[in-house]
């Protein structure tokens, strides 16, 4: 019964409360000392990926790890930096993959990346395992990518490489449809607006280098995200509707068929996750899953006024991959 029902999580004094554990790690954390080599991949549909790989310098590991970012997000943001130097410090390689249109460059094609893409995740496990021989591969993942990352161990376990052994996600909106709503609140419109406004950049970006194929009539009149997925993420990524989308991709569906030891931190005071998203019964009943709740930490921040600038998801990470019995 993995329920973890003690969290050691306890916020600085000054970050108060959700909101200011969510945005101030995101506004003033700086990680600098992760050095990135970019790797431009092909895909299989004439597309590529922008892979950030950070390799121990002059050592061999047999341990690679693959962090996932956040919708709208990018592996130079804080916390996947801040993942990738404890990942590094605890022996690993690690990987900090973008999706497509989240490196700096928009994809070729007219579909971008959505919340339920596993396909391209697994194309990355592949790639990687590939290209060096490593022995165990590791997940970790942040809110949109922690998503995908439950997905892909759950929907299909039989296909995951075997070399594949453990995650640790947090986070995560595991029923999309629910969170979509729960993010249009009132006292959330500061986030939402933020991404809306990214996302509909991207949808021009989009439309000036594929002249013909994007309708973006009224797009500013778009105010959450249902509509917003209604008109463009679910039919370019062959969807009926978001709310075929949601259904489809919410990895909450799926924790039922995840066969590795697998850690999901959600902490209770996250402004965008609703009480679906906390998937106790699932966890109860399952050897695998392992849901832990503090009280605190907001939505991807858990920091920490650690001496060597580590946060607590980090920590927590590196502790529930290298524990002989996870908890």
């Amino acid at each position: 019964m993995p329920l973890v029902t003690h969290s050691r999580y306890q916020p600085p004094f000054y970050l108060f409360n959700g909101h200011v554990q969510t945005i101030v790690p995101s506004i003033l954390r700086s990680v600098p000392d992760v050095s990135y080599q970019r790797e431009r991949v092909e895909t299989e549909d004439g597309d590529f990926l922008d892979l950030d790989w950070s390799r121990l310098p002059n050592q061999h590991t047999d341990t690679l790890a693959i962090v996932s970012h956040g919708l709208e997000g990018d592996a130079g943001r804080p916390y996947v930096r801040g993942m990738v130097r404890a990942l590094n410090r605890a022996g690993f390689d690690a990987l900090a993959w973008n999706y497509r249109s989240c490196s700096g460059e928009m994809n070729r094609l007219l579909r971008t990346y959505h919340l339920g893409d596993t396909e391209d995740l697994d194309f990355v496990v592949r790639y990687a395992l590939g290209k060096a021989r490593y022995r165990r591969v590791y997940l970790t993942g942040f809110s949109a990518g922690g998503n995908v990352t439950l997905k892909y161990l759950g929907e299909n376990p039989d296909k995951v490489p075997r070399q594949v052994e453990r995650a640790a996600v947090f986070s995560v909106p595991t029923d999309l449809k629910s969170s979509s709503h729960y993010i249009s609140r009132f006292q959330n419109r500061i986030y939402l607006n933020r991404f809306l406004k990214s996302l509909r950049e991207k949808m021009r970006q989009k439309a000036e280098l594929l002249p013909g194929q994007i309708n973006l009539a009224d797009i500013d009149q778009l105010q959450d995200f249902p509509q917003f997925d209604d008109r463009f993420t679910a039919p370019m990524h062959g969807f009926k509707s978001a709310e075929e989308y949601y259904e489809y991709s919410s990895s909450g569906r799926y924790l039922s068929g995840i066969r590795i030891p697998t850690l999901l931190v959600n902490a209770v005071n996250d402004p965008f996750l609703p009480p679906s998203c906390f998937p106790r019964e699932v966890a109860e009943k399952s050897n695998y899953v392992f849901l832990e709740t503090p009280q605190e930490g907001g939505h991807v921040g858990f920091a920490e006024g650690s001496p060597d600038g580590e946060y607590y998801s980090e920590r927590r990470a590196i502790e529930f991959l290298t524990a002989q019995i996870p908890a």
